[in-house]
């Protein structure tokens, strides 16, 4: 793929989903901030130097930054886009000043704003399932063996499985479930298979080799195959409780299966940064738009449930802060607080740089150096 094409069909469809994302996430912050009295000094998408901006009535600088992975609202009192109180002009404030300090809230306010950020994108993807159940109806998988998705460079689309392929049986034994399948398919880690595999009015007999993925202590096989989905249209009246229902759903799996990689049980391997993202973007941008609104609002129910988690500089990390004062009576003190936000810079760095390798290996970027200086 050449420079120009990899700009407009994967970094461009990236940096607009994840702007568009950001930009709910912050909207939150700076609604319930605004409601509560809080005067908001900065709303930008992006970090860095400002592309274009403009101030409005009440004082907000609204700004395009110029490196578009993330963004921020800087409220009065705040040192930084990561919200971390500035002592010192909090000590020079007036009286008026306090009126419109976050610092100066009471907690449960305080609690409220940074809530609101993450509470945005889980109601934006809400929005999004349920308008899409409405009119292109809710995507509930198959029972039957049916191949509905191959991951890109797969051992799946090594030997030609394509999507619609049904699935008979393995090695002779019939598969009457997908989770049936799966289970034959993860207990031959590097072993061959035999696929059974029905294609339209075509029989037909493919050799599969499942990757070896190491989980623990030992190995389990992987194809690289999703499960068919059919869709069910719902009424204007259920959609949203379907929506409500499947994204909570997600949610409770992705906990669970980032549980399952801290206690060891499962790879990182299946982490993604902003590479592995911005190509997967750009390959559901490519085949239609539907499918981009429901990856838009997958991405905004992780964007919410990663800031949840209780990590200083994230929204969690805040809000763990926030209900220690409200247990304790009294704000956890400045020290704690500033050990707090470099442990939480170094956990964040720390996730930045595992899912980065991974996008590198996924990409196969190494490869790639490899060959040129061979």
């Amino acid at each position: 793929m050449s420079l120009i094409n990899l700009v407009y069909y994967n970094i461009i469809p990236f940096i607009l989903v994840l702007s568009l994302l950001v930009f709910v996430h912050e909207l939150g912050h700076y609604l319930v901030a605004r409601w509560n009295g809080v005067k908001v000094e900065v709303f930008s998408i992006g970090f860095g130097a400002e592309l274009f901006g403009w101030t409005d009535r009440v004082g907000t600088r609204w700004k395009i930054s110029i490196i578009p992975m993330g963004g921020y609202v800087k409220m009065f009192s705040d040192l930084n886009p990561a919200s971390q109180p500035d002592q010192t002009l909090i000590q020079e404030m007036s009286e008026k000043d306090k009126e419109v300090s976050l610092f100066h809230k009471t907690v449960w306010q305080r609690i409220a704003v940074s809530a609101a950020g993450p509470l945005a994108n889980y109601l934006f993807a809400i929005f999004l399932f349920g308008t899409l159940y409405i009119f292109m109806g809710q995507k509930i998988p198959s029972e039957e063996t049916k191949i509905g998705h191959i991951m890109p460079k797969s051992a799946a689309e090594q030997v030609g499985l394509q999507e619609g392929d049904l699935i008979l049986d393995i090695n002779g034994i019939t598969t009457g479930t997908f989770v049936e399948l799966q289970k034959i398919i993860q207990e031959n880690p590097g072993h061959e298979i035999d696929l059974h595999v029905q294609r339209e009015e075509q029989k037909m007999m493919i050799r599969a080799t499942p990757q070896a993925i190491k989980v623990r202590d030992h190995e389990i096989g992987r194809l690289g195959i999703t499960p068919s989905y059919h869709e069910v249209k719902r009424s204007p009246l259920t959609a949203y409780f379907y929506a409500v229902e499947d994204v909570h759903t997600f949610s409770a799996k992705t906990l669970a299966h980032l549980g399952q990689m801290i206690v060891g049980n499962q790879s990182t391997d299946g982490l993604s940064g902003p590479l592995g993202i911005a190509n997967l973007t750009g390959e559901v941008a490519r085949k239609s738009l539907v499918d981009l609104i429901w990856l838009t609002a997958l991405l905004s129910i992780n964007l919410g449930l990663i800031n949840l988690f209780p990590v200083p500089m994230l929204d969690g990390g805040h809000l763990l802060f926030y209900f220690i004062e409200a247990i304790r009576g009294k704000a956890v003190s400045e020290k704690v607080q500033e050990a707090g936000y470099r442990i939480g810079f170094s956990l964040v760095m720390l996730l930045v740089v595992i899912s980065t390798w991974n996008d590198l290996s996924h990409l196969k970027v190494f490869e790639f150096f490899k060959n040129i200086f061979n």
